[in-house]
């Protein structure tokens, strides 16, 4: 994988930024244009830009400061965030996974800067008594900020092996947070970042987390790959963007680059979408390789789960997270109405706020985290 940039996305939210339109053949040049038209119609509803003020953020504004540790061999920035005990005893603590593509540790990405996913989570955790540790993976952040060795990474192929690495740092660092209770501990995942968290007890030692899944993924990652270029190619062609002939082409080309990742075929076609790009297919494979329904089965019987979904979910559908739940003994399920992917208030009536940043944190969140964090311990 060439950096985390080119990691599968939620939404072609991320994919905007893959879009080149170098000198090439005529036909893979018009397939360019073709999905940069796609994407324009796909960001419409859900883009943002920044605004001059938001809504009242939610949950707690807790202490807090940045960290900076090691994983898998690269230097990792976060934010540790935590309230104030009303004993002075350690408190318990919670690390926040991004979604997929280069996703800050406030959840934010260049086709959704003002998301804030993580941020907000982590304010609705402190408000639930929980520390927390959110941390920029491996490509985003402040490039700024990066040392001479992982900017001459962001140009190589990356062992998706990393991101586990950097995971597992992620949750040493946590614990030995002063302030943080290492026997009271939650994996907050978001979107693909739910499917890290159903793999901590596997990735991180001795260890038996509770689990938060916000918006996660009920099938195997390239599917859900495909189903969300499918529904917004067919939106495209609806609106206009598209002919029929011109849609069928790029899903052509998407279900032919599955079948290569799939079958460990070589990676040789064109792909305007930037998603089935070589460098990117080492990742692809792996993470498609894990199944969210088997992942779920495989979970100690004893696992305490909370899946978050929004029913305004643009990204996961129902029948995605109906599946996902068939493979847990016991997990909690909370439906959030009127409730985007990440996890804001949606409404698409006219004249309604658009952009993130206008647009409330769901207030169902806290009192669903709030609930289950009352029954862990």
């Amino acid at each position: 994988m060439e950096g985390a940039a080119h990691g599968p996305a939620d939404t072609l939210k991320n994919v905007s930024i893959r879009v080149r339109v170098p000198a090439l053949p005529d036909r893979s040049s018009r397939r360019t244009l073709l999905t940069s038209a796609v994407i324009a119609v796909a960001l419409s509803a859900s883009a943002c830009s920044p605004g001059d003020e938001g809504p009242e953020p939610p949950g707690l504004s807790a202490d807090g400061r940045d960290v900076i540790f090691e994983g898998g061999g690269f230097t990792v920035e976060g934010s540790f965030t935590h309230p104030e005990s009303p004993d002075g005893e350690p408190v318990p603590g919670a690390l926040i996974i991004s979604g997929s593509g280069p996703t800050n540790r406030n959840g934010n990405s260049d086709g959704r800067p003002e998301a804030d996913t993580n941020l907000n989570l982590s304010r609705v955790l402190a408000g639930a008594g929980v520390a927390s540790l959110r941390y920029d993976k491996f490509g985003s952040g402040d490039p700024d900020t990066w040392d001479e060795k992982t900017v001459e990474a962001m140009g190589e192929d990356i062992d998706p092996l990393l991101f586990d690495a950097q995971m597992a740092a992620a949750y040493e660092e946590l614990i030995t947070q002063p302030e943080v209770d290492p026997e009271r501990t939650l994996i907050v995942g978001h979107s693909e970042g739910a499917l890290f968290a159903l793999r901590a007890r596997e990735v991180l030692e001795d260890a038996d987390p509770a689990l938060v899944l916000a918006a996660p993924p009920g099938a195997r990652m390239l599917d859900v790959i495909d189903r969300q270029i499918t529904e917004q190619v067919r939106t495209a062609e609806a609106q206009g963007a598209v002919n029929e002939s011109d849609a069928a082409m790029i899903l052509s080309d998407i279900r032919t680059a599955r079948a290569l990742v799939r079958a460990g075929d070589e990676l040789d076609m064109y792909d305007p979408t930037g998603i089935f790009a070589p460098q990117n297919q080492d990742f692809l494979a792996w993470i498609d390789a894990f199944d969210p329904v088997d992942l779920a089965r495989d979970l100690p019987d004893d696992t305490p789960v909370l899946v978050l979904w929004g029913e305004e979910d643009a990204q996961i559908p129902r029948d995605e997270i109906d599946r996902l739940m068939t493979g847990f003994e016991d997990a909690e399920r909370v439906d959030l109405p009127g409730t985007d992917h990440v996890l804001r208030e949606y409404d698409d009536s006219p004249g309604a706020a658009a952009l993130d940043g206008d647009r409330p944190f769901s207030p169902d969140v806290a009192p669903a985290l709030e609930r289950f964090v009352d029954g862990l311990w």
